[in-house]
């Protein structure tokens, strides 16, 4: 279709019987007094669906409505359009048709920005209405940063000419620093990593080059790559940032700053360590904005979840996450203390570092520099009156029995620690000499996690399982095997290309019933072991990771993946 007609917007609703007269007065008397969008007043006051509204103008003008959450981007013909005209227009172009283009908007009436994006394409337009939340989520996903980096990196490069010393004092105290390269730089580094949903950057000096990666679900993508020469420049404005030492190369340093990016509070935590050509960073990205989960978030089977809110709720006792660096554990304890957090209650958390801020609890941040350790604070902690205490992690003996007195004594103790499997975790305690009563009296559960990739929606289609992926799910799943049907994500702009979008918790749990408490009593480790995985029977982290695949959750390859960390 070429140009579009003006039409009215409320007129086309109740032709096609989607809204009533006396609907459409309403909304025309709130957008008389508040000065918004028709469109908008009709969606917020349930009249109407965004959906259904971009449906009625699809077929008034004749064109194509398109599902953008289902539409393969081609980013080649999305770059077309500018990012800047793309956000003020609500437009995207999603299709080179040769002679024309297919332009997705979200707004089809707005004849002005029709006009405009005509003349800044030179090339007709072939309309497409998408609605409005999945135009921006796919401009937010499509417009990554990746040649504006390179770009940057090239600029500091030549401004740095063929020299690699930076000098600190011109860098620390230049007036109008937020215009310098390397700050541009930087700043389009974390507007793309929280774009692109990153957890981490990295930023690793190499022989010849500078390599910027991205963690992204579990996963390092490699984003840039840039002349190794700029790689002090960068690395220093880090470290003025957070405060760290700027003379100081030859010890790691940690800390913390705060970035705004497009209005949103993101929290890095920084770390640097010396390497053979330069300084590696990492930077955790903790989003202010995005809330802690409920326990009902998390991924917790219900079986689960209903006894971990019987054992949360009990006066006394410790629960233990454990799992490697990155499986969620710190997710599921703040679960748990936002379900707990009355204000009958107080909460007192002991971290290294402090990951978020949570309203009502008393947060207290390590500090092994002037030894405020685990130890010390949680035994101060304890003469604070507490209810429920968090202790990042249990680290030593010391922390261990403090910890297990201190649920022996009136307390609910929450902490984590790296163990395998649940089952292994009251063996972990024994081994750093924990008390065998201690922990026999004092453990109440342990909750074993990991975190598994999640099928991308807009691009997930059957699959039929590899030989070996078959085998090991019927080893989980039995004669249920060939009852399913199983899903891979084929790699879309969406997930940008993985086929993975998110991740959730697989889990396992021991609860320290009866006979288990017996055991962990005897001085007999293999006859614990045996009773220990008796009560956790066939709910394992194997099992659960098996049972997301023949949900379509996950992919075969992504639960295997899983299964192969256990086994190592």
């Amino acid at each position: 279709m070429g140009r579009p007609e003006k039409i009215r917007l409320g007129e086309i609703l109740v032709q096609q019987k989607l809204l009533t007269e006396e609907q459409l007065k309403a909304a025309l008397d709130e957008q008389k007094k508040t000065g918004r969008r028709l469109g908008r007043v009709f969606i917020e006051r349930g009249f109407i669906t965004e959906e259904q509204i971009s449906k009625a103008l699809a077929r008034q003008l004749g064109a194509d409505y398109i599902d953008l959450k289902h539409y393969s981007i081609k980013r080649d013909a999305v770059a077309r359009l500018p990012e800047t005209q793309a956000r003020r227009y609500r437009a995207l172009v999603l299709e080179d048709r040769g002679e024309a283009y297919l332009v997705g908007m979200a707004d089809p009436t707005d004849l002005a920005a029709y006009d405009d994006i005509a003349r800044i394409l030179k090339r007709d337009i072939e309309l497409a209405v998408v609605t409005e939340t999945e135009l921006l989520r796919t401009i937010d996903r499509s417009y990554r940063r990746t040649e504006e980096i390179t770009g940057l990196a090239q600029e500091l490069q030549a401004e740095m000419g063929d020299s690699s010393a930076v000098d600190f004092g011109a860098l620390a105290m230049t007036p109008g620093l937020e215009e310098a390269p390397v700050v541009k730089l930087l700043q389009t580094v974390f507007e793309d990593a929280t774009q692109a949903r990153a957890s981490d950057i990295h930023i690793e000096p190499q022989e010849r080059r500078l390599q910027i990666r991205f963690r992204i679900d579990g996963v390092l993508h490699l984003q840039t790559e840039a002349d190794s020469k700029i790689a002090p420049a960068v690395v220093l404005r880090l470290k003025l940032m957070s405060g760290l030492d700027i003379a100081e190369k030859r010890m790691p340093q940690d800390g913390r700053f705060n970035v705004k990016i497009r209005n949103v509070a993101v929290d890095v935590r920084i770390s640097t360590m010396p390497t053979q050509y330069g300084e590696s960073v990492v930077m955790r990205l903790l989003n202010q904005g995005s809330g802690i989960l409920g326990l009902e978030n998390i991924g917790l089977p219900q079986d689960m979840l209903d006894k971990v809110r019987e054992v949360i709720h009990r006066p006394s006792g410790m629960v233990l996450v454990t799992g490697p660096t990155g499986s969620g554990k710190t997710t599921t304890l703040y679960a748990a203390l936002n379900e707990l957090n009355t204000t009958e209650r107080k909460i007192i958390t002991v971290e290294d570092p402090v990951e978020y801020r949570l309203p009502g609890i008393n947060q207290v941040q390590v500090n092994e520099k002037i030894d405020l350790t685990f130890d010390r604070i949680l035994r101060s902690a304890l003469r604070q009156d507490p209810d429920v205490v968090l202790v990042g992690e249990m680290r030593d003996e010391l922390t261990v029995e403090t910890g297990l007195r201190a649920s022996m004594t009136g307390h609910m103790v929450f902490s984590t620690l790296h163990t395998n499997d649940a089952v292994s975790t009251p063996v972990r305690l024994l081994d750093m000499g924990a008390p065998r009563y201690m922990v026999a009296l004092s453990l109440q559960l342990v909750i074993a996690q990991r975190l598994l990739r999640v099928i991308c929606d807009s691009c997930s289609e059957d699959y039929q399982p590899l030989p070996s992926e078959h085998e090991w799910l019927r080893s989980e799943l039995g004669d249920r095997v060939d009852q399913y049907v199983y899903k891979h994500g084929r790699g879309c702009s969406y997930c940008n290309g993985t086929g993975f979008v998110g991740r959730t918790g697989v889990y396992e749990m021991l609860e320290m019933t009866k006979p288990v408490v017996e055991a962990a009593n005897q001085d007999d480790i293999r006859a614990f072991m045996k009773i220990a995985r008796e009560q956790i029977g066939r709910n394992t982290l194997r099992h659960h990771a098996a049972e997301l695949v023949a949900s379509g959750r996950t992919s075969p390859n992504e639960a295997m993946r899983i299964s192969s960390q256990l086994e190592e």
